[in-house]
């Protein structure tokens, strides 16, 4: 490019990350005596969550920050709390790169550890609540954590976990119980003066959603600017001083992801430690929240309560639903903004690739299956089996690129990378608009008599009949065609659909060979704490 041209080009970028983090509140509010405080932690932190606790204290000081089951406490409470949980896990021999471990639910105990752990520059490893005690064992030590942070429930999972690991208790179901020391004892006991900022930046392991065996460790560094939250926050009108209700668990990349956003605007997170979908609504309404975090399927739970339960939510206040984790099942969302109005704004990335692309409510409005757009960033290419860019239209294999995306695996291995583009083992296409559409996993193609079919079409058509609460598709061994589509089928009522009437409503609106061979009806189809269709456990 032209040295002029790209030099131009340079500064109306920066002139836009400028107005987007002014209007989201990011920016801005700061006054002569702690313009200097907040400048100072930016060009010594970096865009990390210790920096952003940090200038949050200074902006918002006493505003309330965090509600949880066990009260208030504001920005600069929680600064000065995790000032001394760094200080104590210094103590017991965290430093720059060392593991710190975290198995909570949503409460203040996960946010101040995590806070601690960068404020040490450590190595924050973010535990799913749903591992088996042998998943844990495998992974704290693969990891290399020195200190274990978890909830009294979670004690006995640990039971593998070498001595020389500390364990401290993150959240006691009554104080004093747990036999470990606890956060709060740590916090008591501690100096909660600023630290030095660490010789190096800390980063967080998030596992992938391992169902059997050993998740893998996904390494994720500090961001080198600002275009990842500029471009969310384009798409997604976040804004100073808004309330969160957190329902997505906090140890999975969107709820952590979105823990940061909120504490960079300087937003209230009200945090809920186990999802009820009643209570959900009820906290939105009673906190007149501005904004709810969840996974798709914690949206299905909500619109599954009957009427004596659910007919008095209002949402009035709720302008934006953050949703991501799981695929956006057909008719989700237009069900949902028929009710409680167009809010509904859909992340599609993983764990590898962070941020792909958003679909806003106009998006959805227009078909509510597509995946959005790319946000400011953030670069999506479709390709063949050769590497070369599909057109319009066409299905090809999806990489993405922005400077979130992870830096490998910890125990070894990267997704694939073409030219700074990782794979996000998915395949789709884009419209004549520019919308994203997810077509399936690239290795859950069905291959049925010759013809290609990828399970999340079917699915989607599946669930839309007026009869299916949802429904998830598998290929079987065929002697005939080699492969056949098997659906397993949740529905409003039982008995009210049969396997002939459901294959003849896929034959009425797809290619005959889409068809299932087989229905299976349950009661319900197994899920990974963040909402994901375990289809390993089907078949």
């Amino acid at each position: 490019m032209n040295p002029v041209k790209a030099a131009a080009e340079a500064v109306s970028n920066k002139s836009f990350e400028i107005r987007t983090l002014q209007r989201a509140g990011v920016i801005g509010g700061l006054g002569p005596g702690s313009l200097p405080v907040a400048a100072s932690a930016l060009i010594r932190g970096g865009t990390t969550p210790a920096t952003a606790i940090r200038v949050a204290s200074v902006k918002h000081g006493d505003k309330v920050y965090l509600e949880d089951e066990r009260g208030e406490l504001t920005f600069s409470e929680v600064h000065r709390r995790s000032n001394a949980l760094a200080h104590a896990f210094a103590g017991m021999g965290i430093g720059p790169g060392d593991g710190l471990a975290v198995m909570c639910r949503n409460h203040r105990g996960f946010i101040e550890s995590n806070l601690a752990g960068w404020k040490l520059g450590a190595s924050v490893i973010l535990l799913n609540t749903m591992f088996s005690g042998p998943q844990l064992a495998d992974v704290v030590q693969r990891e290399g954590a020195k200190v274990v942070v978890l909830d009294q429930e979670f004690e006995d999972l640990l039971a593998g976990v070498p001595d020389s690991i500390g364990l401290v208790c993150g959240f006691e179901d009554e104080p004093g119980t747990s036999g470990l020391p606890s956060l709060e004892d740590l916090i008591a006991s501690n100096d909660d003066s600023e630290l030095p900022w660490p010789a190096e930046k800390g980063r967080n392991v998030i596992l992938t959603s391992g169902t059997t065996g050993t998740p893998k460790g996904a390494q994720r560094p500090a961001p080198s600017g600002l275009a990842v939250m500029v471009g969310l926050l384009d798409r997604i009108p976040h804004f100073a001083g808004e309330t969160i209700v957190m329902a997505a668990p906090l140890f999975h990349s969107w709820g952590y992801l979105n823990s940061i956003i909120g504490t960079s605007v300087g937003a209230r997170l009200v945090l809920q430690r186990r999802f009820m979908p009643a209570q959900t609504m009820e906290l939105v309404d009673q906190y007149e929240a501005d904004v709810l975090v969840a996974v798709p399927v914690m949206l299905q739970r909500i619109l599954e309560l009957d009427e004596e339960t659910s007919g008095h939510f209002r949402a009035d206040n709720l302008k934006i639903v953050t949703l991501s984790g799981s695929a956006l099942p057909g008719g989700l969302a237009t069900a949902w903004m028929d009710r409680y109005g167009d809010n509904i704004y859909n992340f599609y990335g993983s764990t590898e690739v962070a941020m792909g692309s958003i679909a806003t409510p106009e998006d959805l409005r227009v078909d509510p299956a597509t995946a959005g757009r790319p946000p400011y960033g953030t670069s999506v290419k479709l390709v063949d089996e050769f590497g070369d860019e599909v057109s319009e239209g066409e299905t090809g294999r999806i990489f993405i690129r922005n400077e979130m995306t992870f830096e490998g695996y910890t125990g070894g291995g990267n997704k694939e990378n073409l030219d700074g583009y990782l794979s996000s083992g998915d395949v789709g296409h884009f419209d004549s608009e520019g919308r994203l559409f997810i077509d399936g996993r690239d290795d859950e193609m069905i291959v049925s008599g010759g013809e290609n079919v990828f399970p999340a079409e079917v699915e989607d058509l599946i669930a839309g009949h007026e009869e299916v609460v949802e429904a998830a598709v598998i290929g079987v061994e065929d002697q005939k065609f080699g492969q056949a589509l098997r659906a397993y089928v949740v529905l409003k009522s039982k008995g009210s659909l049969g396997e002939t009437e459901l294959r003849a409503f896929v034959k009425t609106n797809l290619a005959s060979y889409k068809a299932p061979r087989d229905v299976v009806f349950l009661p319900e189809l197994p899920r990974n704490a963040t909402g994901k269709i375990l289809k390993k456990d089907l078949g």
